[in-house]
């Protein structure tokens, strides 16, 4: 009787084994092929189910994160999966190429998330796509992220992490369209609208070097008035020309436009 209970009992933990080790082998490959579907930009009605039977919960908010795959660690993926559930995230993990892809969501504040993530990547820069409203629009972050990831070695100096978004200037010259298209829409476009006073000011900052009475004397106007066109222009596209990154990022924004087929903009 014990004899024959025990061999019942070490075949159906073998059974159990067996039975996990192809569980996980499957889940392994479903995640894969549901980062490659993400990275590729796909939008198909099944990405939500498949993402459901690897336990993804999270309705909103989602950002995907790039960077180099860390060398010599046996499992990257689990180190991964360790710092994002400990701070009660939703996960996937893939590789594509030798960059490692994060998916997250789950937390109202993604941010402290991806701090601690970023921890787990190789050397080199980490990059972080915008926050979207859904698994089904991952693909939009993950093509920011990764256009970032490109351009990122422009700017040695980034911090790590780094968004996709404070890197618009230097995926535009990497030849970006969305980038370019965020520089003129959200840069460009407004300073245009805010009328030929705010423009010429800014224009006179930065070719001044951030000097304000320098370019109040170069435009005619009191230095109080260059001050109060300077805060307008900063309330429009959120950047200071008096900052070194914020001038840069103007400086680019308003080359590209000036060089845009759409010349009816600055006619």
């Amino acid at each position: 009787m014990l004899q024959f209970s025990r061999e019942v009992a070490f075949a159906t933990a073998h059974v159990y084994a067996s039975f996990a080790e192809n569980r996980g082998a499957w889940d392994a490959r479903l995640e894969a092929l549901l980062v490659d579907a993400l990275v590729r930009g796909e939008r198909s009605e099944e990405i939500g189910g498949r993402a459901a039977a690897l336990g993804w919960s999270a309705l909103s908010p989602v950002t995907v994160v790039v960077g180099a795959t860390p060398e010599g660690v046996a499992d990257p993926h689990a180190a991964v999966r360790r710092a994002a559930r400990a701070l009660r995230s939703d996960v996937l993990v893939g590789v594509h190429a030798d960059q490692l892809v994060v998916v997250l969501g789950g937390p109202e504040e993604l941010p402290p998330v991806v701090a601690r993530v970023a921890e787990e990547f190789g050397p080199g820069p980490v990059v972080s796509g915008p926050v979207v409203d859904g698994l089904g629009r991952a693909g939009e972050s993950a093509a920011a992220a990764l256009a970032g990831l490109r351009a990122a070695r422009a700017w040695p100096e980034a911090p790590r992490p780094v968004s996709a978004d404070a890197l618009l200037p230097e995926r535009a010259l990497d030849g970006d369209p969305l980038a370019r298209a965020a520089l003129r829409d959200e840069v460009a476009v407004p300073l245009l609208a805010a009328g030929s006073g705010v423009l010429e000011t800014v224009r006179a900052v930065l070719g001044s070097g951030g000097n304000l009475e320098a370019s109040a004397r170069a435009i005619f106007v009191h230095p109080n008035t260059v001050r109060y066109r300077l805060k307008r222009a900063a309330e429009l596209t959120g950047l200071s020309a008096t900052d070194p990154r914020g001038a840069w990022t103007l400086q680019v924004a308003l080359a590209l436009a000036h060089l845009d087929r759409e010349r009816s903009l600055w006619e």
